[in-house]
């Protein structure tokens, strides 16, 4: 009993320890240094192209694992973001990898602060995750939402989930990928969902 007591009061520790990460990188680093953009939705590259335009000296961290880098490339280049602006990562399976396969990374390159680029209904979870992932290794970010139509929203038990396994990589290393099975509601997921599939891995 007393373990398991310990081991709960670590955990909580580590998740209170979090806020003040965030706020020390916050002070340290109040502008972004780099651009993270979550693939998924097809409107995210072409509106993160032209938001590079807008912060061209930023790099784009861009992070996903599906094979239509081609495409991506091509949108990249017509909107004039030169090819060694981008780093492509193509590790993650999901959401919460998303953040997980490329946070130390972003240490590596002492990268504090980021502009977070994904769709509108996908920041309130991608938000969640990088608050957890990204905070606990003093890495602070700026959302910037994509805007999609029709309007979406994601349920509320998906953000739950990779918050629990935000919290297991946290303790343990580990994502806790099998964990996407549960807490899934019986919704039928948009095409654009694909941050929540299996991807193929070349």
């Amino acid at each position: 009993m007393l373990r398991k007591i310990l081991f709960l009061g670590f955990i909580l520790f580590w998740i209170g320890f979090v806020p003040l990460r965030l706020a020390i990188a916050h002070q340290q680093y109040p502008q972004p240094q780099a651009i993270l953009l979550l693939e998924g939705h097809r409107q995210r590259i072409p509106f993160a192209a032209e938001f590079w335009n807008q912060h061209p000296t930023l790099p784009i961290w861009f992070t996903g694992s599906r094979t239509d880098r081609p495409r991506n490339q091509r949108i990249f280049q017509q909107a004039g973001v030169p090819a060694e602006m981008i780093h492509y990562d193509r590790r993650s399976t999901d959401t919460v990898t998303n953040f997980t396969a490329i946070v130390r990374d972003l240490v590596r390159q002492d990268i504090h602060h980021v502009f977070l680029i994904t769709s509108d209904y996908h920041m309130p979870r991608a938000s969640a995750i990088a608050t957890l992932v990204l905070g606990s290794q003093g890495i602070v970010f700026t959302p910037v939402s994509v805007p999609t139509s029709p309007p979406k929203q994601e349920n509320q038990w998906r953000t739950l989930r990779d918050c629990l396994r935000s919290v297991l990589w946290m303790v343990t290393g580990v994502t806790g990928a099998s964990l996407r099975s549960y807490f899934q509601p019986n919704i039928a997921l948009h095409a654009e969902d694909v941050e929540d599939l299996p991807q193929p891995q070349s």
